[in-house]
């Protein structure tokens, strides 16, 4: 069952509602019906998610140029 963000005309209130085939999406501050559907931001959870990917240069100095932290065209 998906989760989606709304903002209702009404009040202005943001919020997420778990979405079933029976439900009538309405605000839950003032019980509003229009409601506009956002676009849903999603998070992917772990350690591995908060980890840059290998194949993009680290912080200036972690790349491994010989020449040493700066000489590279990834410094920061």
């Amino acid at each position: 069952m998906p989760i989606f963000d709304y903002r209702c005309a009404d009040c202005g209130r943001t919020f997420e509602l778990f979405v079933q085939t029976s439900t009538v999406a309405e605000c839950p501050q003032c019980h509003g019906q229009r409601l506009d559907k956002l676009l849903s931001k999603f998070a992917v959870g772990g350690q591995a998610a908060a980890a840059a990917p290998a194949c993009m240069p680290g912080p200036c100095g972690s790349c491994g140029d010989p020449r040493g932290p700066g000489a590279c065209r990834y410094d920061a």
